[in-house]
């Protein structure tokens, strides 16, 4: 039995910070810069199926792109 997601993880396209939103949504405000977000055309990199879930994603994927970032 195949879990749908609920929520996505997605880039900023103007600042490239990542957020979660819920997948019924259209649109987001990033957190970051304030851009409106069209959720059908961001990038998502990630999916969850609770909040719980794409909180605990969300801040690995910032971790490891602030290591890549440290070099």
């Amino acid at each position: 039995m195949k879990t749908v997601a609920h929520f996505v993880i997605v880039v900023c396209s103007k600042c490239g910070g990542l957020l979660a939103a819920k997948v019924e949504q259209k649109t987001r405000t990033c957190p970051y810069c304030g851009f409106k977000i069209a959720l059908r055309k961001a990038k998502s990199v990630a999916a969850a199926n609770d909040a719980s879930e794409a909180s605990r994603t969300l801040k690995a994927l910032k971790k490891e792109a602030a290591e890549k970032r440290k070099g």
